[in-house]
């Protein structure tokens, strides 16, 4: 049965979220840019860097990435779990020095093997500082006011990317690419350590784990009811299919665009567009919340998707039109960025939240982590860029008719509706 769970009392919560101090999204608004910029957004911007000193191939650098998204998947689930249970400051607190760590691997790695397993670390770390632990944050801590707090943190999120990759790029006119990975592990270290520790201190609500007349035997039944359950499935299916062709589109934009004779200075002002795209669709995501259901909300957001991807694939010229379709298509991935935030809280209430969400997120995780070689290994079966992105939008539509149908199977027969009155 679908739960409309915008009320936290609703669920034995008391409205007890006024108090939280302002410090709080404050910090993990920093944390996020910081994070996402140094962990997430640097690379592409030293990638050249990287493979011109070691000789290493840009396949085998970005597989060693790639690796590390993986290792995120994983991590996740025992993330959510811990946040469940101790709260964000201990879990993000050590996820910042793991993540440094990481970085500073990364920068000395005297091998791939070695590079890898800095990754793979710092995969581990982004499980435990990125978005998904600042949603639970939020969540916990924001109850009815969470949509609003959810999308300040993810339109400063969304400025990661704006900001590091201009800083590495000037980094990177100063020192190597490993001089330059230091420097931004001193960022790092100074931004989100301090952040995380003395920011994160508001009381762990008691309600955020068992607790009261709820055993911790009879909480682990209910999220296992609830991980089994028909739309927990089709929920983690309709996330993994949107969110690899997200992430696939969002690499293969600028190939796109350039195959079809658009200039890459051009291109790149597309990607760029799109992007703040993403910020328009993160706005408009309170909105569109406040008006619709959980159900109507997601097919909304994905058949909105799916449509400027087909338009994206189709759309060669003029380029004023070109950017129209992928600023829709950035608004699309902006407001998914929320839907994904949201859609725990939205069904089963906040009870739990960082564990189910850990869990129902990680085969999106994986699939993010194989878009990069999955995109490719599409674009060759398909014939090209255009035909990728077709495919694309199918998958997104996809995710669409996935969570309709599993409503559609939800709702009794109006006979035993009607029966019941």
């Amino acid at each position: 049965m679908e739960t409309h769970a915008s009320e936290d009392t609703a669920h034995g919560r008391p409205d007890t979220h006024a108090a939280v101090p302002r410090r709080v999204l404050i910090a993990l608004c920093a944390t996020q840019i910081t994070s996402w910029g140094v962990l997430f957004y640097a690379l592409p911007v030293l990638l050249g860097d990287i493979t011109a000193d070691t000789g290493w191939s840009t396949a085998a650098v970005m597989g060693a990435f790639s690796v590390g998204l993986g290792a995120s998947a994983i991590a996740g689930v025992a993330v959510g779990h811990l946040l469940d249970h101790r709260g964000p400051r201990l879990v993000m607190t050590t996820g910042s020095v793991i993540a440094v760590l990481a970085v500073v691997g990364i920068a000395t790695a005297p091998n791939l093997w070695t590079f890898t397993a800095a990754w793979i670390l710092s995969g581990t770390a982004q499980a435990a500082v990125l978005y998904k632990p600042a949603f639970a944050a939020v969540t916990a801590w924001y109850g009815p006011r969470r949509v609003r707090a959810l999308t300040i943190l993810t339109l400063a999120g969304g400025l990661a990317s704006t900001v590091f990759a201009p800083l590495t790029a000037y980094l990177a006119g100063h020192f190597d690419w490993r001089g330059s990975y230091l420097v931004l592990a001193v960022i790092l270290t100074v931004v989100t350590v301090p952040a995380h520790a003395f920011a994160l201190t508001p009381p762990w609500p008691r309600s955020a784990h068992p607790s009261g007349g709820h055993s911790a035997a009879t909480a682990s039944a209910a999220r296992r009811r609830i991980i089994r359950s028909p739309t927990f499935i089709a929920l983690a299916a309709a996330l993994t299919l949107t969110a690899f062709a997200m992430a696939a589109s969002n690499l293969y934009l600028v190939p796109l665009l350039t195959g079809r004779g658009m200039d890459t200075v051009t291109a790149a002002w597309a990607l760029g567009i799109c992007g703040a795209g993403q910020l328009l669709g993160r706005i408009a995501y309170a909105p569109l919340a406040n008006r619709t259901g959980p159900t109507v909300r997601a097919v909304a957001i994905l058949v909105i998707g799916a449509a400027t991807l087909s338009a994206t694939a189709l759309i060669a010229e003029p380029v004023a039109l070109v950017f129209a379709a992928v600023v829709l298509l950035g608004a699309a991935r902006g407001a998914f960025t929320l839907l994904d935030a949201t859609v725990v809280t939205d069904r089963w209430g906040p009870h739990g939240y960082a564990t189910l969400h850990g869990i129902l997120t990680a085969p999106a995780t994986a699939a993010i982590a194989l878009a990069p070689w999955t995109g490719a290994l599409l674009t060759d079966r398909t014939g090209g860029h255009p035909e990728m992105f077709a495919v694309l939008a199918a998958l997104t539509a996809a995710a669409a008719v996935v969570i309709l149908l599993e409503r559609i199977a939800a709702k009794p027969p109006l006979k035993a509706r009607a029966g019941s009155k």
